[in-house]
Order: C-alpha cells, then sequence, then structure tokens
C-alpha cells in the first residue's frame, strides 16, 4: 500500500497522504478523505453532472496509465506485477469454481469444463499480450472518494499492476451494475479515454482495435467478478452481491457473442442466463 500510495503521489494522483507508518504494529495513520463515494454520490446528481464525474474518473485512468515508466523506473512493486496468462486464468478458474460449484453448487461436467478451460488459455493469451500499462486494478465507483470540494480521490489502489489499457475502464463502467448500460454509452466513453490518453501524450491506440480488447477484457474482469461475488455471497454471507451476479453474466456474453471466438462459452452463459 505505501509503495503504490508513493508511486500514485509521485504520478500526480489524487491518494490520501501518508502522515505516519509503525510497520512493527502494522499501523498507517493517513488523511481522512471523508465518507462520501463516488457510487452514492452520483446517485444525487442530475445526468449531466453525472456524466461529468464519470468523464473525471476516465481522466484519473489515463493519468494512471501516464504513470507506467514511474512504475518500472522506482521498481515499485507494481510495476513487478503482470496480468499474465497465469494470473488470468487463475481468476476465470475462480469463477468456474465458485460460480458452479459454490455458489450454483452443480458443478460443470469434466468434458465441458475442460473445453472452457481451452477458451479461456485463448483468452488470457490474448488479454496477455496487450498488458502494457498501469492499472489500479480495482478502479470503480466505490473506490473514488469525492472530497468537500468535489474532486475525486484514488482509494484502495495497493493491487496495482501492469494490465491491458481497457482494463480499468471496463471496471469502471461494467462493475457492480444491476442494468447492463447501452452499447453507444459505453463506445462514447472508449473514445472518451483514447481522448484523454492523447491529451496526455501517450500512445496512439486504434478504436477498432480498443473496442476489441475491451471485450475480451470485459469477458474475463466480469466472469471474474461472477466468481468474487459467488464467493462472497455463499462463503462469507454478504448476500447483498448476489443482484450484480445476472448482470455481469449477460455482460460477459454480449462480449463473448461480439468476440465471435469463444462458442462453447458463449452456450454455456446463455443457458445459465435462461434460469
Amino acid at each position: 500500500y505505501i509503495d503504490v500510495t508513493e508511486l500514485f503521489e509521485a504520478g500526480g494522483l489524487p491518494v490520501a497522504e501518508i502522515y505516519f507508518v509503525d510497520e512493527a504494529r502494522g499501523v498507517i495513520i493517513q488523511e481522512d478523505l471523508g465518507d462520501v463515494i463516488l457510487r452514492d454520490f452520483l446517485t444525487r446528481l442530475t445526468p449531466p453532472d453525472r456524466e461529468k464525474y464519470i468523464d473525471d474518473a476516465i481522466g484519473l485512468i489515463a493519468k494512471i496509465q501516464a504513470a507506467t515508466p514511474l512504475a518500472f523506473e522506482t521498481g515499485s512493486v507494481a510495476g513487478k506485477l503482470r496480468f499474465d496468462k497465469e494470473k488470468l486464468l487463475w481468476e476465470l478458474e475462480f469463477f468456474l469454481e465458485h460460480y458452479f460449484t459454490t455458489y450454483r453448487k452443480t458443478p460443470l461436467p469434466d468434458d465441458q469444463a475442460n473445453v472452457i478451460r481451452g477458451e479461456f488459455v485463448v483468452l488470457a493469451a490474448a488479454l496477455e499480450e496487450r498488458a502494457r500499462v498501469l492499472c489500479h486494478r480495482d478502479f470503480h465507483a466505490a473506490n473514488l472518494m469525492v472530497a468537500s470540494d468535489g474532486s475525486l480521490h484514488i482509494i484502495d489502489h495497493q493491487d496495482a499492476r501492469i494490465g491491458s489499457v481497457a482494463y480499468d475502464l471496463v471496471s469502471l463502467l461494467l462493475d457492480r451494475v444491476t442494468d447492463p448500460p447501452e452499447t453507444a454509452w459505453v463506445s462514447a466513453k472508449q473514445l472518451e479515454l483514447l481522448q484523454e490518453r492523447q491529451n496526455l501524450g501517450l500512445e496512439t491506440v486504434d478504436p477498432v482495435e480498443f473496442a476489441e480488447e475491451f471485450r475480451l477484457q470485459a469477458i474475463q474482469r466480469c466472469l471474474k467478478a461472477v466468481g468474487t461475488f459467488s464467493y462472497q455471497s455463499s462463503v462469507r454471507g454478504k448476500s447483498y452481491f448476489i443482484p450484480y451476479i445476472k448482470p455481469m453474466l449477460r455482460i460477459s456474453l454480449a462480449a463473448v457473442r461480439d468476440a465471435g471466438r469463444f462458442p462453447t462459452l458463449e452456450t454455456l452463459l446463455a443457458h445459465e442466463l435462461m434460469d
């Protein structure tokens, strides 16, 4: 946490200032950012103001990505961790185990599960190739605080690592929603991120290629979320995660259909959403 906080501060990112650390006692004293999280704040806003704050959050994603060279130059732990194939597949396996076995209590037959795993290998390999920028890793509206002056501050950033340009945007737009957003709106926000990157002088990303990257990342990130929500609700008793499970599956299915590369996964998700 301290390492990534220092990295984000060096990159000009708004995080809580650390005042004191006692490592032996496990104590950190840091700036109080208040108790207003963006997720709740958005519900009180008019549509134009809501869009402004979402765009401000997208601007922070671009600034996180702009700190990628710093992550490497400073030797930050965030620059040493990566969404490689092994990590991505671990998260997808977590989905298979905890959605079907733990939550649904209907484990997949071995032959079907093995075919799905083969498609997951293709998905993970494609995303590993695209892992090239610093990511927060859990960049959603519950991990952004709204200060008294209306500015946004980033929290829960200790798991930052190198991933795809699309990773944090997928998390911001699609994580923990009950109604999947309109495709046109998502496309507009993709272009917003690419424009913010351009404003910061970052590498140009082709919009068509980025849309494909976003689809692939949406499949992996949303299935990972389903696994987490299934585990949290079934094992840890946090039932408030349950309403997010089917919307995440719907988003995953739509992305799988658009990708047109994972027929067995498509059939499986479509079957789950028939129940």
